[in-house]
């Protein structure tokens, strides 16, 4: 059956939610389809504990506690959020009549696009062991979802930047023992983070080796047991780690994906908009947050707000072209309050 709705908007991080906020602010219906299991983009998938400190109006929260926010304040807007696929077709047929089809086979007509996709579709980046694969989602993680699940065993951790080293710093209390393998003595993490993981070190309840990994072996119940680690000073000596549980932290690798091929005017790899309305080359698909260039851009929180607010408005019109699109305060408006579902 294909679902029906007013807009869709690509990507489920900041950007995209607060889309569903100004959205609903004018009466206009969205569905929201993200590639990641969870909501949140960046915020839940690279930094969910760390704080951030340049949200107006709110001092210090963590980028889980802002998506947090997020979810609850567009509630009352009730969208439907499409987890864990990419649109990977988008079809315009008339002047406010689009069909997307995303990889789950879910089909959706909509009036308008909203592409909100940050940097595109992020993977993370795998580690190249021919074979490791086969460990993927059990003992070999590429993000951590339950700390509790490994406590008591042998950690290793591929890397050398925030997330590598924000969990082992979380985890070297309660592990069997903790090793942190970057390529080169230079580490891409906070400084403060580097000199917390070489106490750890100093007392013993941390290792920290530079090299990268070259083999790995297990047992006959097909368990991984063993990472080879080639030291960067001295690759014939091979170090041999145990392991229970191999997590890497090499990045995530963005991914344009198809929309790359919807005849968007691009410019290098972003999208160029018409700053007075965030719309793309193609009437009826805008584009904000990091995604999108012009002169002028910061990829900051708060500029793809204001460009949500802006492509809200401009959408709003695009939808009734005859009237006058008013300001109306979420203060004093009675047609506000009632889409909020605020009382008395």
């Amino acid at each position: 059956m294909t679902i029906k709705t007013d807009v869709v908007i690509i990507g489920a991080g900041p950007t995209g939610l607060f889309q569903v906020f100004e959205l609903g602010l004018q009466g206009i219906k969205a569905h929201v389809v993200d590639a990641l299991p969870q909501t949140g983009g960046q915020c839940t998938e690279l930094y969910p504990d760390k704080p951030i400190f340049d949200i107006p109006a709110v001092p210090e929260c963590t980028g889980q506690q802002l998506i947090d926010n997020l979810e609850r304040q567009i509630a009352p807007f009730s969208p439907t959020v499409h987890l864990d696929q990419t649109v990977e077709s988008l079809e315009k047929r008339g002047d406010l009549d689009f069909l997307l089809t995303t990889s789950a086979g879910t089909e959706i007509e909509c009036r308008s696009v909203v592409i909100a996709a940050g940097a595109g579709s992020f993977t993370p980046v795998r580690v190249r062991l021919e074979g490791i694969e086969q460990f993927e989602g059990d003992q070999l993680l590429y993000r951590v979802r339950d700390p509790s699940r490994h406590v008591g065993r042998d950690i290793v951790i591929l890397g050398g930047g925030d997330s590598a080293l924000d969990w082992a710093l979380q985890l070297a209390d309660t592990a069997k023992s903790l090793t942190v393998v970057n390529r080169t003595e230079r580490f891409r993490a906070a400084e403060a983070s580097v000199t917390k993981l070489q106490s750890l070190a100093d007392a013993g309840k941390a290792r920290i080796m530079y090299g990268r990994a070259s083999a790995f072996s297990s047992d006959d119940a097909g368990r991984l047991t063993h990472l080879s680690i080639a030291p960067r000073d001295d690759e014939e000596n091979i170090v041999d780690l145990p392991v229970d549980d191999l997590l890497v932290f090499f990045g995530l690798s963005p991914k344009l994906g198809p929309i790359e091929n919807w005849e968007l005017e691009l410019e290098r790899k972003l999208i160029s908009i018409d700053q007075s309305t965030f719309e793309t080359s193609v009437p009826g698909i805008y584009a904000i947050g990091d995604i999108n260039t012009y002169p002028g851009k910061k990829k900051l929180i708060l500029s793809g707000f204001h460009e949500a607010a802006l492509a809200a408005f401009a959408i709003k019109q695009r939808f009734e072209p005859d009237k006058k699109v008013n300001l109306q305060y979420t203060t004093t408006s009675p047609a506000m309050h009632e889409r909020l579902g605020v009382t008395g």
